[in-house]
């Protein structure tokens, strides 16, 4: 068998000021054919698996480009289109090939391209024909369109918020693959439309009851080879935008069908429990002042670099200033500039610094004062599970006994070494701000023994029966009270 891989991925946030180029993925990931690393990054681990289910099977697999870029705004026409055309010439110097595996995120959009995943499947199916197998894995805050579904054979995406199972996901995928092309299986995609937009954390209830629900029927009945539930991206004003249940099943669409409408109306019925509980920045300043035990974790959850935010929103820094906040860590506040201006002073320079709060309204207001920079770190990273996550050039400043990490690539609060790495030891401060909705809570949680998940500010579309959207549709919850009332009526 000869198989070709790669990966392109991103996620949009159309709200987002911040423009993706082909820096953008040569910042987060861009490894020419051959040159992965040994361990992923989120949406490549196929090529990772690929590379051991290949040796295994004594199988061919051809690695094409492998690109990543932090979550942020529309990606710029000319990127997509020459990383896109690099990914499909590749693929066409690789023919004649059994299948082709692909890392996609689901919610990258382009400038003159909504649906970007459907348009790199489409022109896949149109080079290897209509009997070679293409299939994915997917982020599930992501969009699921028609057209994804006509071109693709098998999708599975990533089943666990934060996404710590992007590895598992991708075994998962390839054994579906190998099972088809040995012969074993006949993969069907089956899709039911939830008709609503939410949040869906499985570190709490009831999600996590949902997903380990799942995760049993994939066990104990062979005709089910896999269950998705696409989140969907609030984030993104594009006509598909909101919630569905995949099921794929062995020739099987009819069981298939009635699986996905029983588990997406279940997922329904739940709408509005799945959220974690959120307070404001004076709120959860007060309430970390008062705590016993430390540290404590202040997640910034809506200026969330991994949702296409900026990272930059000084509101919770200002209340904590304001209140005398010490024994404090911030990790982190992208300002590429304020760093430059750090690395330039040196280790150990006292210095006049405004720093922040220039990307978007509702982010606060830049921070003046003198600072003490203490330590600098040249392509800085943090851990993400297996892997590591790029946050760039960084400093490590002072003010008012205030630690703060300035960061230089925009990257969500992963993982407590973070800290550790530009010389905080975390597990000694009271206070540690984060900015990330809920990825950060599966490392965090270990050395946290309090989480207080904070909406500051408005850097985010956190609202969706407000936000202004003009492509998204208006029809689904919470837009709408119940889109299946009239199907409920009938029934």
């Amino acid at each position: 068998m000869r198989i070709f891989t790669a990966a392109l991925a991103t996620e949009t946030n159309t709200f987002s000021p911040i423009c993706i180029d082909r820096r953008a993925f040569e910042a987060s990931l861009y490894a020419p054919p051959g040159e992965h690393p040994e361990t992923p990054t989120l949406c490549t681990a196929p090529i990772t698996v690929g590379r051991t289910v290949a040796a295994q099977k004594g199988w061919e697999l051809i690695e094409g480009t492998a690109a990543w870029a932090d979550p942020a705004g529309l990606v710029s026409r000319s990127t997509y289109e020459s990383l896109r055309d690099e990914v499909l010439e590749q693929l066409r110097a690789a023919l004649p090939v059994d299948a082709v595996v692909l890392g996609l995120h689901g919610a990258m959009v382009a400038a003159g391209y909504e649906d970007t995943e459907g348009d790199i499947l489409a022109r896949v199916r149109n080079i290897v024909g209509p009997d070679v197998l293409i299939c994915a894995e997917l982020d599930p805050h992501s969009h699921l369109t028609a057209k994804r579904l006509q071109a693709a054979d098998i999708f599975v995406y990533f089943k666990e918020f934060p996404h710590t199972d992007f590895v598992d996901r991708a075994e998962d995928l390839w054994r579906i693959t190998v099972d088809t092309l040995e012969g074993r299986v006949k993969p069907v995609m089956s899709v039911f439309d939830c008709r609503m937009i939410d949040v869906y954390p499985t570190s709490r209830e009831p999600m996590r009851s949902f997903v380990d629900k799942i995760m049993k029927i994939e066990k104990d009945d062979a005709d089910i080879l896999s269950i998705s539930v696409i989140h969907g991206f609030m984030a993104a004003d594009v006509p598909d935008m909101g919630t569905k249940l995949l099921v794929v099943t062995d020739d099987k669409p009819e069981k298939g069908a009635a699986l996905a409408r029983d588990l997406g109306l279940e997922l329904f019925s739940k709408r509005g429990t799945f959220i974690m509980p959120q307070i404001d920045e004076k709120q959860a300043v007060t309430e970390a002042f008062a705590a016993t035990s430390w540290p404590v974790v202040i997640a910034d959850m809506w200026d969330n670099p991994g949702g296409g935010t900026a990272g930059d929103a000084t509101v919770l820094l200002a209340e904590l200033l304001a209140k005398g906040a010490t024994d404090t860590a911030i990790g982190t506040i992208w300002d590429p500039m304020a760093v430059q201006i750090c690395m330039a002073a040196g280790e150990g320079a006292a210095i006049p610094l405004r720093f922040g709060a220039k990307s978007a309204p509702g982010t606060g207001n830049p921070v003046d004062g003198i600072v003490t920079v203490v330590k600098l770190v040249r392509n800085a990273e943090m851990r993400f599970g297996e892997s590591f996550a790029p946050f760039g050039d960084s400093a490590h400043i002072v003010l008012n006994g205030i630690d703060i990490i300035l960061n230089s690539t925009r990257a969500q609060s992963f993982d407590p070494s973070l800290f550790s790495v530009m010389g905080i030891d975390p597990a000694s401060k009271k206070i540690l701000v984060i900015k990330s909705t809920n990825h950060f809570f599966a490392s965090f949680s270990k050395i946290a023994p309090k989480i207080i998940y904070c909406a500051a500010g408005t850097p985010y579309p956190n609202n969706p029966a407000k936000t202004p959207y003009r492509r998204a549709r208006k029809d689904i919850w919470p837009m709408i009270a119940d889109p299946h009332a009239m199907e409920h009526g009938a029934s």
